[in-house]
């Protein structure tokens, strides 16, 4: 009977704890939308915002870092779902996704603000890297891979850079230049300049 008690209070327990976690998340997510920056952000204003005591943010997290981590995988919108019709349908919407991104970095305070604020911390940034960049990054190399077996794309190229010749001008536009035009049509015509190439047509 003693047993039978434990698991229910067991599954009583478990959704407090789950909501608690969701409280913090979501209290990080209001603080920083508020503009308030990441690396001022305290255990406790973030445990006064989500109406919880300090210790139940150390119960889970070691410290900021990590639970900034989590924080980060809230934000980040999922990788899309990639057709498999081609490897340039495939690449079309992996450079698509990018488009998308820089538009919500240019028009989110949220994600502005933590993503001029990741950069400084190597922690911070090496998780993102490994958590979205990368991954993002395995997935071009395979459609490119997929592109070069069904002969889509040239084969006597390494696939690393045939991946930056794609991927690149997209961030070029996203990340190094705020001001430029994110046309919805830009990936389509991103992959047919990059097919094309920059010679003039005869």
């Amino acid at each position: 009977m003693q047993e039978h008690d434990h698991e229910k209070e067991h599954r009583r327990g478990r959704p407090r704890s789950e909501a608690a976690e969701r409280a913090i998340l979501d209290a990080v997510v209001t603080l920083l939308e508020d503009g308030v920056p990441l690396g001022t952000l305290s255990i406790e204003r973030i445990a006064r915002t989500a109406g919880v005591g300090k210790a139940t943010i150390y119960r889970r997290w070691q410290g900021k870092e990590e639970l900034f981590v989590d924080v980060l995988r809230e934000i980040e919108p999922p990788e899309p779902e990639l057709p498999g019709t081609s490897a340039l349908d495939d690449l079309t919407v992996i450079l698509e996704s990018l488009r998308r991104r820089g538009l919500a970095q240019r028009s989110s305070v949220l994600l502005h603000n933590v993503f001029a604020e990741m950069k400084s911390r190597p922690k911070l940034w090496g998780e993102y890297h490994r958590m979205v960049i990368e991954p993002r990054r395995m997935a071009t190399l395979a459609a490119i891979r997929r592109g070069v077996a069904t002969g889509e794309l040239r084969d006597d190229l390494g696939v690393d850079l045939m991946s930056d010749m794609i991927v690149g001008p997209m961030l070029v536009r996203t990340l190094h230049r705020p001001e430029a035009p994110l046309d919805d049509d830009l990936a389509e015509r991103m992959i047919d300049a990059v097919l094309q190439g920059l010679t003039p047509r005869k």
